[in-house]
């Protein structure tokens, strides 16, 4: 039907533009923590900790955001964390410890983990409605915003303070939430989800006792963990990167900016072709292939020499680690309804979140160059379980 068509075309654009701007305001937030870190006093270890207030907020609200789904759903929760997360990027500057950095952050980390839960609970329910592998074309999205963010920082980095720079990405924010949030409103939320709410209720009502058999549940954690691992890469490249550059490779701070936008460019790209390569290869293959390429890139990005292949290294670990973290949230939705997307992404997230403050430890311990060889850990860690349970998944 013409109109039905119409209410999906306009859905998808509306959730793309969001998954953009989440993109965009986390990147422009991660190419300015050197000079946070430098205007706050933190140690890398005190900085790891106040990381670590982003890692809770987003990790507790994911917990709590597939029920606010349920009772709410999708399209208003993800307006909301779209208003927070865009007001709470200005806060950053304004801290002067590591305390209050870390404070500010958990603020951050819940609207940032909310907004993730809610758009991915919708973009599984716009797949399983279209019948087509597109989740790798939102995170695409993700990707490309993240590689504009990070661009713009790199340019404005040596002339606009940071409390300018976010202030004005708060106003981007909420001029596109505005947009988007107006067209995704108007349309309502799609059957998948609603059927599964429903019989949840159903089950519970009668006592048919309708979770998720055991082997499911499994699976779902399955690909939450190949998500962990994977997204880990991510959050280490956005937290860390720069930092490598600038304070191992001695590169500028325009130039260290560039590493994010190198590593985000690969993944858009990655992602853009992701669903011509799981149609072709399945998912299983892709994930095998897509992690060992990570492997390769962030063991050459991390103990480079030169800022050059460094910036290299990071650009072959965005390939592999493009279409790892899409399939793993896709086929959790799949199989566990908006439950499993909340599972999966709080793992997936969670490991994203609290890579950095690890890597900030590690750091601290042994150097930063050996603490980010622990991404190309995890990436083989993700092939090992993905090829483990192989028999056990279903099917491309």
């Amino acid at each position: 039907m013409p109109g039905r068509r119409d209410d999906l075309t306009r859905l998808r654009a509306a959730l793309t533009a969001f998954f953009a701007l989440d993109g965009f305001v986390f990147a422009g937030w991660v190419v300015r923590i050197p000079a946070i870190k430098e205007q706050t006093g933190a140690s890398a270890s005190a900085l790891g900790l106040a990381l670590l207030g982003v890692s809770a907020g987003a990790v507790v609200t994911m917990t709590l955001t597939g029920r606010l789904v349920r009772r709410y759903d999708s399209h208003r929760v993800t307006v909301a964390c779209a208003v927070l997360l865009c007001l709470s990027i200005a806060l950053p500057p304004l801290t002067h410890s590591a305390l209050a950095l870390g404070v500010v952050l958990l603020v951050f980390g819940s609207a940032y983990g909310g907004i993730n839960v809610a758009f991915n609970s919708a973009a599984v329910d716009l797949v399983a409605e279209l019948r087509r592998p597109i989740m790798p074309s939102f995170h695409a999205a993700f990707s490309l915003g993240g590689m504009v963010g990070a661009g713009l920082g790199g340019l404005v980095a040596g002339s606009l303070s940071p409390t300018r720079h976010l202030l004005a990405l708060t106003v981007t924010g909420l001029l596109v939430t505005l947009v988007a949030g107006r067209a995704l409103l108007r349309v309502e939320p799609l059957a998948p989800a609603e059927r599964a709410a429903e019989e949840e209720t159903t089950a519970v009502k009668e006592g048919a006792g309708r979770r998720p058999d055991r082997r499911t549940r499994r699976l779902v954690v399955t690909f939450g963990l190949i998500a962990l691992c994977t997204a880990y890469g991510e959050g280490a490249m956005a937290d860390w990167g720069a930092l490598h550059l600038e304070q191992d490779l001695d590169a500028s701070p325009g130039l260290a900016a560039a590493g994010y936008s190198c590593f985000a460019l690969a993944m858009t790209v990655g992602r853009l072709t992701g669903t011509t390569l799981l149609e072709r290869l399945g998912r299983t293959a892709t994930v095998v292939a897509g992690g060992t390429t990570a492997v390769a890139g962030m063991l050459t990005g991390a103990l480079a020499p030169s800022v050059w292949a460094a910036l290299f290294g990071f650009a072959i670990t965005g390939l592999g680690l493009a279409n790892i973290f899409p399939v793993a949230i896709e086929r959790a939705g799949a199989l566990g309804g908006p439950s499993g997307v909340a599972t999966a992404s709080t793992l997936g997230y969670g490991g994203m979140l609290l890579g950095p403050p690890a890597i900030g430890f590690m750091a601290d311990w042994f150097s930063l160059p050996a603490a980010l060889t622990s991404v190309a850990v995890l990436a083989a860690v993700a092939v090992l379980v993905a090829v483990a349970t192989r028999r056990a998944t279903v099917p491309a």
